[in-house]
């Protein structure tokens, strides 16, 4: 997953420039206590659009007051307290508006330099403090800066509004639009005019004086619902924790694993007990060993309950967000909010959407019937073979059934390969392997440079030519004051404009073993890695002018394209014998167990694709709805239950969505909303790039320089249709997706 880079990394991507403006943006979330359901919130509690620009000034002690003199302006991680944040983000926003001010109201005629280019310049200090902050609020979170977060968000919403709603400056902005065939602007610089031009349309430059007031509100409330949405998720995955007191109950499950469910018992002072943290997904990685099957169910359905009820309740959020969205849509001229969404995506519209998920669904939904098929009949023999009655396959049973029906099928399990996967080997002869052998970069550890926790592991990157290219963090650890998942941030991106080279880090939740004990992998995790340092390469490798474009600020269903293709060199034979070493004796992993490993790939596709389809099928039938017909809170389940039926064709009971709605942390607090299906839609290009690349001499330099040179470094800079096309020769082919997904024939 790439958390959204466009403006903080969270939230809701509805304002001016959903990728990158130099302008903070409604992605960032937060909370203001709006829990009133469909009540309308009080006038009190939105911030007025700012009147006059306040004189603020940063003291010149704060971390943010000048760009870092680190390495890649690395943040001074070690020098910034939580406490600074508020004041930078204040001073920041003071900067910002007196710049666009000057901007808007220059009585020189409007230029691009002295409009558009002084837009992008413009918000520097604004730029760092929030690019710290929304990276720490995911990674490595405390009281304080959830408390800012709050109170933060809707005035960072006004301060958005103030600039994208101004008269002036989209005055200026239209001219030039209007003017720019005879500017004779680069290509790069043409697409940034009218990009500008079209976030600024889509914000609402163009609306009634009346309507820009009712816009301004519905953004801060909005953005004050999403953050709220965040906080409480990260609160339900905390008290969702399952307890257990007994041992044994944890049989089939690893030595290692049990002593890091006792630490994080310990931790709360539960000792003598076993603590189980809870993923972000519906699924739970946990139950495939897990032997107690009411010990599964448990962790299971605390699993699917969190945020419908109790301390850590999101849905009375999730019915004034898609109620507010929705309505905004409306103001804006659109049937939707996944119309508004989808409009500016590869995609284009809903119904190209729904008709993708429509053609792959069946052949899932198949598949996975199969697959249920054998584990009932596994479950049936071994009742019978231990005199006991049979029971009906659950969801809390299908990970661990799917494990048994694997090592019979296959003669093989997670427990034989993961002595082979050692996370340093995988990191530094998997994945950096991978990437010097395709693009000649390297990498070396630095230790000089202060990180925001004492895990985060730094890497200077060098280019083919020995030049320094970028930074990249590696964060791979779960924590409770971090966020659920894998994801991809930026520090600091690339732009000539600055003279910047990107800064990004990789986050991962790989729960962390006791002191002295290796941390061993499963294959899941192993092409996580893979898949979140492709989103690493496409920040790293971006090449353009302007920040707006810079590497990951594209398209949420074409920014999943270069990090899914990255993952099929988790399973390269050539980089999977570089990495896969046993991690006592250094023995290359044995070929026969290679090719279990790599045979049992496909299996349990029909699952994998379902829950996930599910999902998608979730965000759009939520974002499809128009306005004056969301449900209220009260409903809000028995909506999700209704959507879920349609899309699983009655599956669900089995395959259940990867994630539900109460802790759909991709659609309310991440930037997807009514983009979900973007990985699938990603990875039509990602399968098709594999296959271009397996018959074009696979793991070699020129295949990486073709890559590099025709997508990777262009960012945003071009249209990213027309940049698949320029590398690959033609449009997409469904074909090598369908193939690797076992869905032949699911769709023409």
């Amino acid at each position: 997953m790439l958390r959204q880079k466009s403006t903080t990394g969270t939230g809701d991507a509805m304002q001016v420039s959903p990728r990158r403006i130099s302008i903070v943006g409604l992605m960032f979330t937060a909370a203001a206590g709006l829990m009133g359901c469909d009540m309308p919130v009080k006038t009190s509690q939105v911030t007025p659009a700012p009147t006059a620009v306040p004189a603020l000034t940063l003291a010149a002690s704060s971390p943010f007051a000048q760009v870092s003199t680190l390495p890649f302006h690395l943040p001074p991680f070690d020098k910034i307290k939580d406490k600074d944040f508020k004041p930078a983000f204040e001073a920041g926003m003071a900067q910002q508006r007196q710049e666009v001010s000057a901007i808007a109201t220059n009585p020189a005629a409007p230029t691009f330099d002295n409009t558009i280019v002084a837009l992008e310049r413009s918000g520097q200090m604004l730029t760092r403090v929030k690019d710290v902050f929304f990276n720490l609020i995911g990674a490595n979170t405390s009281p304080i800066l959830d408390q800012t977060q709050e109170e933060m968000a809707p005035k960072l919403a006004a301060h958005e509004d103030a600039i994208s709603l101004d008269p002036q400056l989209f005055a200026r902005i239209e001219q030039l639009y209007q003017q720019r065939a005879a500017l004779g602007l680069d290509p790069e610089s043409l697409r940034l005019l009218e990009r500008y031009r079209t976030d600024f349309v889509r914000a609402g430059a163009r609306l009634s004086a009346a309507d820009k007031d009712q816009l301004r509100q519905m953004n801060q409330q909005i953005s004050s619902l999403t953050t709220q949405f965040q906080q409480t998720l990260l609160k339900q995955n905390t008290e969702g924790a399952v307890v257990v007191d007994r041992l044994h109950d944890l049989d089939g499950l690893s030595s290692e694993r049990i002593a890091a469910a006792a630490q994080a018992a310990s931790k709360r002072n539960l000792d003598g007990k076993w603590l189980i943290a809870l993923q972000n997904t519906t699924d739970q990685a946990i139950l495939v060993q897990l032997k107690n099957r009411q010990l599964r169910e448990r962790i299971y359905k605390a699993s699917i309950n969190r945020g419908d009820g109790g301390n850590a309740d999101n849905v009375a959020n999730v019915a004034q967000i898609v109620k507010l969205r929705a309505q905004r849509a409306a103001l804006l001229g659109y049937a939707s909010h996944a119309a508004y969404v989808l409009e500016d995506e590869t995609a284009g519209t809903p119904a190209a959407v729904n008709q993708m998920l429509a053609q792959l669904a069946p052949a899932a939904a198949a598949n996975a019937r199969k697959e249920a098929a054998a584990m009932q009949q596994l479950i049936n023999r071994q009742a019978k073979a231990s005199h006991t009655k049979p029971f009906k396959l659950q969801p809390w049973d299908w990970a661990f059934y799917a494990e048994q029906v694997r090592k019979a099928r296959y003669n093989f399990d997670e427990s034989q390969i993961k002595p082979y996967f050692e996370l340093n080997h995988v990191l530094q002869d998997g994945v950096f392997y991978a990437a010097h052998q395709l693009y000649g970069i390297s990498f070396k550890e630095r230790f000089d440079l202060p990180v925001y926790q004492q895990d985060v592991r730094v890497f200077e990157v060098f280019d083919k030519d020995g030049s320094p290219l970028a930074l990249f963090l590696f964060d791979p650890f779960a924590r409770e004051n971090k966020q659920g998942g894998a994801w991809m941030n930026t520090y600091v991106e690339q732009s000539h404009l600055f003279g910047t080279k990107a800064v990004v880090s990789n986050n991962i939740n790989i729960v962390k073993p006791p002191a002295g004990k290796p941390v061993l992998l499963t294959f899941e995790e192993v092409t996580t890695m893979f898949h979140e340092f492709g989103h690493a390469m496409h920040g790293m490798f971006s090449n353009v002018e302007y920040p707006m474009f810079s590497g990951t600020n594209v398209p949420p269903d074409f920014v999943e394209y270069p990090s899914q293709f990255n993952e099929m060199w988790a399973h390269n034979p050539q980089v999977l014998a570089n990495y896969a070493k046993h991690y006592q004796t250094g023995a290359a992993m044995p070929q026969a167990l290679v090719d279990k490993l790599l045979a049992a790939q496909k299996f349990n596709a029909g699952f994998d694709t379902s829950e996930y389809l599910a999902a998608a099928m979730l965000d759009q039938a939520w974002h499809q709805i128009p306005a004056g017909k969301t449900p209220a809170a009260k409903d809000v389940m028995a909506f999700e239950a209704r959507a879920l039926q349609s899309a699983t064709s009655g599956e669900g009971y089995v395959v259940p969505p990867r994630y539900h709605t109460a802790y759909f942390q991709h659609v309310f607090a991440s930037g997807y909303s009514a983009g979900y299906y973007a990985y699938i839609w990603s990875d039509v290009l990602a399968k098709d790039t594999e296959h271009w690349m397996n018959t074009h001499g696979g793991l070699k330099r020129e295949n990486g320089d073709l890559l590099r040179a025709k997508v990777l470094s262009h960012g945003y800079s071009a249209d990213p249709s027309g940049l698949f096309k320029d590398f690959y020769g033609r449009g997409p082919d469904v074909g090598p997706l369908l193939e690797a997904r076992g869905l032949a024939g699911a769709a023409e």
